[in-house]
């Protein structure tokens, strides 16, 4: 029987949605004060590597880069894909 992989998943993701989370905080507190801001493509890579929750939720709580096409379909679609990686990963039985 092989180790679950699940607490490693778990902290991964979580660290991951709340670096995303704050991302988009930061970049919208940036915008508002016309200084430097983060790249969307780290942004959008934020979501796809995982922090697409804390990502959706950014965008919602700060109201920032909800008009932007990429965002609004780039996230919804990070999302997508990790569910079905966890919906895998699952079956093949690596996390439970």
């Amino acid at each position: 029987m092989t180790p679950s992989l699940l607490p490693i998943t778990a902290v991964y993701l979580i660290l991951m949605n709340l670096a995303g989370f704050a991302a988009f905080g930061l970049d919208k507190r940036k915008a508002q004060k016309h200084r430097w801001r983060i790249p969307e493509s780290t942004l959008l890579g934020l979501s796809l590597a995982g922090g697409w929750l804390g990502a959706l939720l950014g965008m919602k709580a700060f109201h920032h880069k909800t008009r932007k096409a990429k965002f609004r379909i780039g996230v919804p679609m990070a999302a997508a894909l990790w569910m079905g990686l966890l919906v895998l990963a699952i079956r093949a039985g690596l996390l439970f």
